[in-house]
This record gives C-alpha cells, sequence and structure tokens, in this order.
C-alpha cells in the first residue's frame, strides 16, 4: 500500500527572519528597546507619523479657515460668490485629513503586524533552540503566555500607543502654534494644566506597570495550570480529582481576579482625576476666552477657532495620559519577552567541519562528573569504554543517573568534570549538530506529533523516504502490522501527544522514527517498559539485528533485555558499583544478581498461576 503524501505547503521563511538577530533591539531603555524592534520598518512608521502630522495640520487649518469664514466672508456683500470658494477650500482641507488619516492608520498597522511577525517567528525559532537547562526550569504556560500575549500587547503599541503619542504631541505643537497667532496670553492659558497632567500620567504609569506585570504573572501560572490539566486529562479522570483540580484552578482564578481588580481600581482613578483637571482648564479657557469676544479683544470668529484648537491640545493631551498608561503595558510585555532573547542559544554548529568524516563508534568515559545548574551531582566518577558495535546495558534503580548518562553522549547537557571522548576525540570538540545527526535517540517516554503515522516515522529524516523504507522501519520496531491494520494505514491521524495510541503502539513508532534516521549510536531509554512480553521479545530479535553494526546504549529494568549486551553497568547512586557482562554479573553478590532473582520469581509464581488457572 503506498503511503506517500504531499508535502504540507508552508510560507516561506524569507531572509529578513533567518538574519535578524532580535538581540541587538535590546536595550535598558525599553521604550528605545521598542523602537528598535522595528528595525526595516521603521521609515513606513515614520511615514505613518508624518501623515498624522499632515492631517494635524490639515484640521487646524481648518478652524483658521472658518475664523476667515465668520470674521471676513460672512458678512461681506458679495457673500453668495465667495462661499463657494470657501466650501470648496473646506472639502478640500477635510480629503487631505481624511487621505493622511487612512495612510497614517494603514502604514502603522502594516508595522504593527510585520513587528509581531517577526518577533513571533523569532520567538518560536529561538525557543526551540534554547538549552534543555532552560526549559527544565520554565513552565510550558509560562513561554505560551509570553509568545503570545506579550507579543500581542507590544503590536497593540506599535499600532496605537506609539502613533497615538505621535499625533498627540504633533496635535500639541501645531495648534499652539496657531493660538499663538490669535493671542499669546490664551494659548499659555490652554497649557497651564499640562504639566499636572503629566506628572499624575507618569505617577500611574510606575503604579499600573507593576500592577499589570503581576496579573501577566498570574495569568502564566493559570495558563499554565490549564495547559497541564488538559494534557493531563485522562490522569486526572482515572484518579476522579476533578473536584481539586476545580479547586486548584478556582484558586490561582480568584488570584488573577484580585490583581485584575487593583488594575481597574487603578484606571478608574486615573480616569476622573483627568476629567477634572481636563474640564477645569476647559471651563477657565472657554470663560476667558468669552470675555475677550464680548469686550472685541479678540473675534467671534477667532474665539470659535480658540475653542475648537484648544479641544485639540487638551483632549489629546489627556489622552497622552492614557497612552502613558497603556504604554506600561508593552513595556512590561517588552522585558518578558526580552528575558527570552537575552538566553544563550545551544551552539548547534561550533565548527563548520567535525573532527572526523564518519563516526565509527568507540565511545570512553573517564571519570565523568555531571550535575543540574550547580546542584547536588548526579554522577560521580563514571568511566568505561565502549568498542564500536558494542552494546552497553545500564541497569540501577529510578535516580540512579542513567538517563542523565546517555543524555551526555548527544551533549543534551555537557558534563562538568572528567572525559567523554568519541573516537578518540572529546566529546565537546564535536558540533551538537553533528553528534546528533548520528545519535538516535528513543526515549522512555516518547513524543509524537498531532499529525499521520507516517509523518511521525519520517521526522528525524531531512529526506525524501520511500514506502520500503518506512516499512522496513517499522518491520524492525514490531509494529508494521499494527499499523496496517488500522482504517487509514500508515496515512491514520495521531492524536495529540498520541494520545490515539496505546503506550506501546507509541513507543514501537518512536522506535521505528529512530531506525529510520539509521544512526551510528543508538540509545534506548527503557524503550520496551510499555510493550507486553511476546511484542518486547519481537522488537527484541529485530534490534539485535538492527545494533549488529551500531554502538548501543540500552537502558532497562529487565535483565532479560540486557543478556546479550556486551557490557552491563549497573548504577546506583550515580555511581557504577557493578560491570561486566551478564554472565559474570550473574555470578556474583550485588544489586544485578538481586534484580534477576526476583525477576525471576516473579516470572515463575506468574506462570504458575497461569498453568492453574
Amino acid at each position: 500500500m503506498a503511503v506517500s503524501a504531499k508535502p504540507t505547503p508552508v510560507a516561506p521563511a524569507t531572509t529578513e527572519v533567518q538574519t535578524y538577530d532580535m538581540k541587538q533591539a535590546l536595550a535598558e531603555n525599553r521604550l528605545l528597546g521598542l523602537i528598535r524592534m522595528a528595525a526595516g520598518f521603521r521609515r513606513l512608521y515614520v511615514g505613518a507619523i508624518a501623515s498624522l502630522a499632515v492631517s494635524s495640520i490639515a484640521r487646524t487649518l481648518t478652524l483658521l479657515l472658518l475664523a476667515y469664514f465668520v470674521d471676513e466672508v460672512l458678512f461681506r456683500d458679495d457673500v453668495r460668490q465667495v462661499v463657494p470658494l470657501v466650501a470648496l477650500g473646506f472639502l478640500g482641507l477635510a480629503l487631505v485629513e481624511g487621505s493622511a488619516s487612512y495612510l497614517s492608520g494603514r502604514w502603522a498597522a502594516r508595522t504593527a503586524e510585520q513587528v509581531a511577525w517577526r518577533l513571533r517567528n523569532y520567538l518560536y525559532d529561538h525557543l526551540q533552540r534554547l538549552t534543555f537547562s532552560y526549559h527544565d526550569r520554565m513552565q510550558t504556560g509560562e513561554l505560551l503566555q509570553r509568545a503570545t500575549s506579550d507579543v500581542e500587547a507590544i503590536r497593540r503599541f506599535f499600532v496605537e500607543q506609539g502613533v497615538g503619542i505621535g499625533r498627540i504631541l504633533i496635535l500639541f505643537v501645531v495648534n499652539f502654534i496657531a493660538i499663538m497667532t490669535i493671542r499669546v496670553d490664551l494659548a499659555l492659558l490652554s497649557i497651564v494644566v499640562i504639566p499636572v497632567l503629566v506628572l499624575v500620567s507618569l505617577y500611574f504609569f510606575k503604579k499600573i506597570s507593576a500592577s499589570y506585570e503581576a496579573m501577566q504573572d498570574q495569568e502564566a501560572k493559570l495558563s499554565t495550570t490549564l495547559q497541564e490539566n488538559l494534557s493531563g486529562v485522562r490522569v486526572v479522570k482515572a484518579f476522579a480529582r476533578q473536584e481539586y483540580e476545580r479547586e486548584k484552578f478556582e484558586a490561582d482564578n480568584w488570584e488573577k481576579f484580585l490583581r485584575g481588580r487593583h488594575l481597574l481600581v487603578l484606571n478608574a482613578v486615573y480616569w476622573p482625576l483627568t476629567d477634572i483637571l481636563v474640564g477645569a482648564q476647559q471651563v477657565g479657557a472657554y470663560l476667558l476666552g468669552a470675555i475677550m469676544a464680548i469686550n472685541g479683544t479678540i473675534t467671534v470668529g477667532q474665539y470659535m477657532a480658540f475653542v475648537g484648537m484648544l479641544n485639540m491640545i487638551v483632549n489629546p493631551m489627556r489622552q497622552l495620559g492614557r497612552l502613558i498608561v497603556h504604554t506600561s503595558t508593552g513595556m512590561v510585555s517588552y522585558d518578558r519577552v526580552s528575558e527570552i532573547i537575552r538566553q544563550t542559544r545551544e551552539p548547534l554548529h561550533e565548527d563548520s567541519t567535525p573532527p572526523v568524516e564518519r563516526v565509527r563508534g568507540e565511545i570512553v568515559f573517564d571519570r565523568v562528573d555531571f550535575h543540574y545548574d550547580n546542584e547536588t551531582p548526579v554522577l560521580h566518577e563514571i568511566s568505561f569504554r565502549c568498542e564500536p558495535g558494542q552494546t552497553i546495558a545500564l541497569l540501577g534503580s529510578t535516580g540512579s543517573g542513567k538517563t542523565s548518562l546517555v543524555n551526555l553522549l548527544p551533549r543534551f547537557y555537557d558534563y562538568t568534570g572528567g572525559s567523554i571522548t568519541l573516537d578518540g576525540v572529546e566529546l565537546r570538540d564535536y558540533p551538537r549538530s553533528f553528534l546528533r545527526a548520528n545519535i538516535g535517540v528513543v526515549e522512555q517516554e516518547p513524543f509524537l506529533f498531532s499529525r499521520t503515522i507516517r509523518e511521525n516515522i519520517t521526522y528525524g529524516v531531512g529526506r525524501e523516504v520511500s514506502d520500503e523504507e518506512v516499512f522496513a522501519a517499522a518491520r524492525a520496531a514490531a509494529v508494521h502490522d499494527v499499523i496496517e491494520e488500522f482504517p487509514d494505514g500508515y496515512r491514520t491521524l495521531v492524536g495529540e501527544r498520541g494520545v490515539t495510541l496505546s503506550g506501546g503502539q507509541k513507543q514501537r513508532i518512536a522506535l521505528a522514527r529512530t531506525l529510520l534516521k539509521n544512526p551510528r549510536i543508538l540509545i534506548l531509554d527503557d524503550a520496551t517498559s510499555s510493550v507486553d512480553t511476546e511484542t518486547e521479545a519481537a522488537i527484541r530479535h529485530a534490534l539485535r539485528q538492527m545494533m549488529q553494526d551500531r554502538t548501543s546504549l540500552v537502558i532497562a529494568h529487565r535483565v532479560q533485555t540486557l543478556m546479550h549486551a556486551d557490557l552491563v553497568l549497573v548504577l546506583d547512586e550515580g555511581r557504577i558499583v557493578q560491570q561486566g557482562t551478564h554472565s559474570q554479573l550473574i555470578a556474583q553478590e550485588g544489586i544485578y544478581r538481586e534484580t534477576f532473582d526476583m525477576q525471576s520469581r516473579i516470572e515463575e509464581a506468574l506462570e504458575k498461576e497461569i498453568a492453574s488457572a
């Protein structure tokens, strides 16, 4: 049965996204950092602000034209001849203002979307290139929050706050100058409250920034709780812990409510306060202007223009306070995103040329120590030698350091003491990408993507793969016949995290994925733990064929899986306490023989129980 499928079309990655290093945008000054993030799009953004300037000037000219019409045209004898010209002037200015506003909104939105698009792409790529230790200490929900909600806050900064602040400053300058042409004292009166308004806004900016950051942190915690619950919904139901999970979520949600309420209270205090300041400013200015118009100090037309221009100074300046406060969300999100961007990537290509052309598989551990992030050491004085093509088996209780040991070979983590050589070359001299291309890993808890079975099996191969190759890998993993029984065969869609498959099926598909990669070194981290005895025997037989020309490291809890290994390492509390072949270890006192005897007794008891049933 042919199972080849069309590749899913994807958007091409642009050179700009691939080469732009977002780290160069970072700065201690958060506003400067946000502006740097728009590198490559800044001309478009400047065009948006320039269009705003044109729109603002057109609006102010409309008010001056209104003053001219009231004072110079309205009471003239030839008013009917002049009105059409004035109307054309109003119409022309309206067209200029509307066109400029349209261009400003379009260019600002385009800039914001492009910045967010590039930032999302960068974060997605960056997160995949960070070290294992970083992902060990960061929660998935927290990273999701920063890559989605915080990026959206940065997008809003460019489309709303950045342009809005520019618009307000332009309106202030243009209209202040225009009022100066009418009366200097009116111009000074129009800005008397602005220093107070700015100070109040800056005070609330600090308060709201802290409150918003606290709310974002709690929202990330809430997202983590939800993500874990949905991923582990089967465990929740199996243990009937729905009530416990509900109470846990409600507690986190209540904390988010409290922090959100505190943020709303700050806003609720800020807006009435600025309303009072702005209202007092406007009433005083209107009153003084009216008195001047009555006394003949200014004309009626000038008064009407002054009222309009005053509104374009004071009301937008009040919005400046709103924007300054809302800008705090963009600043906080900038900090949260920057924390990820500042993380050092795992260097996959330290050297362009590997020290050897082809891996043979000779592995030597010499007094190797290892610990996670300066914590208690998990491996002590590990020493052993593995010749090319040999199979090394690791046995030990949970937490003895087996998985940590094999994780050092692909350099998922770097050892902190001693030496590891591969084909006589220090492991650190190999690029990580080269090591991982030559090492295949089947983890204890296999992960499958929400794609077809065929796509999961071919995931680790960077080339076109024939059906025959896929079938061969599946047969070697003793899963081909199982797949063929599905209605859609290899085109069967796997549910999220492989939930539609049994544990044994997932593990065998993960094994087939590794075998199709055809690595020189094979690591099996308890790869047969989730299969029945018959399937395990079939996999062991297939693996013996596959391991003939490969160096293999096998972690297992069943002694039967380790019996044919060239060397068995018994670990306890991060140390090798026994090593040798199966026959050598079974002949001496120790953990290996105790484990073998215990498992043998269990199997004998089961056989007797089955026979007597």
